[in-house]
């Protein structure tokens, strides 16, 4: 079985967010970004499943 694990980039939950002078949004300049911790969940889940033998390959998107 192949297991498919979407990953989300997000912004590092230890920076501290700023918005843009013309309030248009965040800005993201100079700012470090970590996976989604969710995602990072899913993709120990998904080694898992291949160590156990029940997956067979694994496609991180």
């Amino acid at each position: 079985m192949k297991v498919l694990v979407a990953v989300k980039r997000v912004v590092d939950y230890n920076v501290k967010v700023r918005v843009k002078a013309d309030n248009s949004g965040v800005d993201l300049a100079n700012v470090k970004m970590s996976m989604n911790p969710f995602c990072e969940i899913a993709v120990e889940e998904a080694v898992r499943l291949k160590e156990k033998g029940v997956a067979t390959e694994i496609v991180v998107v």
